[in-house]
């Protein structure tokens, strides 16, 4: 069977870019594990259960009903039990909390790399989580995403949402913005802030920008599998 590792935030992750994609691979038969860096169940970031930001009430009804019920959200596994080997392809759902825990852990930057520069494995990374490639290097050092065409979170977004001192509005201080660190490990950047989504095929890396991304995410990995 076709199976999937989803590396969720315990610090906040983005409802409809783990929700969105989750359910569609379950939805044509793709067996998913979920894992998190310390195999506590993750943290939803409640901003993004808003029916505003969900897309409708009954959207954000939907998405909560799963984080709640969610099987494998609600008994996930820890990062440093789990094999990207063992899964036809990787996810990183995005979502601030991904700054402070995924992307600056060992065993999840391990995870991206045996996805990318392994074998037959393929790896979605969404959001603020594309992040995780402006830390992540192979053996020699080089970084993982040096010379490939990656998209995330913009800083253009990130603006609007921070204050002058990089203070998110739940208080927390942001330790790096996406952009910038993904641009200075050699990425080739492309946002596209004029279309309405943006998902980046680089071989086997897929990137995507953020909110309003996810489905066409999703049906880009499906296509891959």
């Amino acid at each position: 069977m076709t199976s999937a590792l989803f590396v969720v935030s315990e610090e906040g992750y983005w409802a409809e870019e783990c929700i969105e994609p989750l359910s569609t691979l379950e939805s044509e038969g793709v067996d998913v594990t979920v894992a998190t860096p310390s195999g506590s169940p993750p943290v939803v970031d409640e901003r993004s259960l808003e029916p505003d930001a969900a897309g409708g009430e009954d959207v954000a009804e939907e998405y909560r009903e799963v984080d709640e019920s969610h099987p494998e959200l609600n008994d996930p596994e820890p990062l440093a039990t789990v094999e990207a080997t063992d899964h036809d392809a990787v996810v990183f759902p995005g979502g601030h909390g991904t700054v402070w825990d995924v992307n600056q852990d060992r065993h999840a930057r391990q995870l991206l790399l045996e996805a990318v520069g392994g074998g037959e494995g393929v790896a979605l990374v969404v959001c603020h989580a594309v992040g995780i490639l402006g830390f992540t290097r192979e053996a020699d050092g080089t970084p993982l995403v040096e010379g490939r065409a990656v998209t995330g979170f913009p800083n253009e977004w990130e603006e609007g949402i921070v204050d002058d001192e990089d203070v998110l509005p739940d208080g927390r201080k942001l330790p790096y913005w996406v952009e910038d660190e993904v641009r200075m490990a050699g990425a080739e950047w492309d946002a596209e802030l004029d279309a309405d989504e943006s998902v980046t095929e680089d071989g086997d890396l897929i990137t995507a920008r953020g909110p309003g991304s996810s489905t066409a995410a999703a049906a880009a990995l499906l296509d891959r599998l």
